[in-house]
């Protein structure tokens, strides 16, 4: 029997503010509290993003919520946590991230069959106000035709 993966955390707010490029998944180091917080979904993605240091990935800004029942093991909510990724994963990233204007955000964080913490990361370009705002007039553009459609 195979369960699916479950869905923890989704940065709805990252593919409003930018452009994916790319999307990998990685891995996730954490202690025994905070996974157990994780399962319980109690994460926040919103502020989060990722760094390239030392031939490492580190995703910054990532809350994970204290576990009740975790007396002293529990950790910082907001400590710095290691992504895993393949070597060459790791490489591409840096020759993409060097590149001016593009960065690293967590998209979203879940818990695949086999029971680990895994998470999306998108190689990620900004977005312009005024790209927003045509986002925002396409999209009520696509409601007012399938209204239209409806009558």
């Amino acid at each position: 029997m195979k369960r699916e993966r479950k869905l923890v955390a989704n940065n709805k707010k990252a593919r409003h503010d930018y452009f994916i490029d790319e999307i990998y998944e990685a891995g996730i180091v954490l202690t025994g509290t905070e996974i157990k917080s994780v399962r319980q979904g109690r994460v926040n993605l919103k502020e989060s993003f990722a760094k390239v240091e030392d031939g490492e990935v580190i995703v910054y800004g990532m809350h994970i919520s204290p576990y009740k029942q975790g007396n002293r093991f529990n950790t910082d909510p907001l400590r710095p946590k290691k992504l895993l990724l393949h070597k060459k994963e790791i490489s591409k990233l840096i020759g993409l991230i060097s590149q001016q204007g593009l960065t690293l955000i967590p998209l979203t964080m879940y818990i695949n069959e086999n029971g680990l913490a895994k998470m999306e990361l998108a190689v990620a370009r900004g977005k312009k106000l005024y790209d927003k705002r045509d986002d925002l007039k396409k999209r009520d553009d696509e409601r007012h035709m399938a209204q239209a459609l409806k009558r």
